[in-house]
């Protein structure tokens, strides 16, 4: 969720700098130097937001996360066991599983 929230936030600063708005008027502050370079270099700031907030949201989404669903209920989490499991051993999940929903 926090890697959706830079890449809107990356699309609107985006916007911002190609429309020349002046975000800082809005919270009564004076416009920074930096952020009137930005303006003044559309093409190169631009790019460089672009991709500084696509490595971010890469590494916010390079979590390693492997979640096993099966009919809805959990199974396996990578992020809890620390590792992906082994074919023989899901199929042993997946059977435990099964034997269950028939016993009810």
């Amino acid at each position: 969720m926090l890697a959706q929230a830079v890449g809107v936030a990356k699309i609107l600063f985006i916007v911002c700098i190609l429309s020349g708005a002046n975000l800082f008027n809005f919270i009564g502050q004076e416009q920074p130097a930096w952020y009137l370079w930005c303006i003044n270099n559309k093409i190169y700031s631009c790019m460089m937001v672009f991709f500084m907030c696509n490595a971010i949201e890469g590494q916010l989404v390079s979590t390693g996360a492997f979640e096993i669903s099966f009919n809805d209920v959990p199974v396996w989490s990578k992020l809890e066991t620390g590792r992906i499991p082994q074919p023989p051993e899901l199929f042993q999940i997946i059977d435990n599983h099964l034997n269950f929903q028939k016993q009810r």
